[in-house]
């Protein structure tokens, strides 16, 4: 019986010789802590490297409207005839423009858009109506532009129009757009 419990411990001895082997290393608690350490300034870097590029996004937008304001726009300026071949309460289309120039009862000028501000659809002008229609919704307009007849949610743009030695002249490279007709937007002799 003592040759077997001989036989049993050194067994049991290199079991043990064998496991510890098998046994990793533990790290040091410093290189714990300094990983730890490491994670933490990568993450913190990280963040603040994503809150620089949603700040300069938000600020991106937020200030380039600013931006395209300030610029001058030189005038694409279209002579549409004399004041005197205008008749009041009339109105002339210049397709090639993309506007109609309308005379109204006072006398005055106004610019508006060929475009239907529901869906940008080409408007015509009904002169037995004395209103534009659009074909696409059935939207009508007054002859100021205003809307007559939703589902047009605004007026129709309209672009400045200057007289000069009594020449009508309209600058169809600034279009503007208006919620509502007001006095205003229209010019005069």
């Amino acid at each position: 019986m003592k040759k077997q419990n001989i036989k049993k411990k050194e067994v049991d001895v290199k079991k043990s010789e064998v496991k510890q082997s098998e046994v990793k290393p533990q790290p040091a608690i410093s290189d714990v802590e300094s990983r730890r350490q490491f994670l933490q300034k990568l993450w913190k870097g990280l963040g603040i490297v994503a809150s620089i590029e949603v700040a300069a996004v938000f600020f991106g937008f937020l200030f380039s409207g600013k931006k395209d304001e300030q610029k001058i726009k030189p005038k694409q300026l279209i002579e549409a005839g004399n004041v005197e071949s205008f008749k009041k309460n009339s109105v002339t289309a210049f397709r090639g423009g993309r506007f109609y120039l309308a005379r109204l009862l006072d006398g005055g000028f106004i610019a508006v858009s060929l475009r239907c501000t529901h869906l940008g659809c080409s408007i015509n002008w009904e002169e037995d109506k004395n209103r534009f229609i659009c074909p696409c919704h059935s939207s009508a307009f007054y002859i100021n532009g205003e809307v007559q007849n939703p589902p047009a949610p605004n007026a129709l743009d309209y672009f400045p129009v200057f007289i000069e030695n009594g020449i009508v002249k309209v600058d169809v490279g600034t279009k503007l757009q208006r919620s509502r007709f007001e006095k205003s937007q229209v010019t005069y002799v």
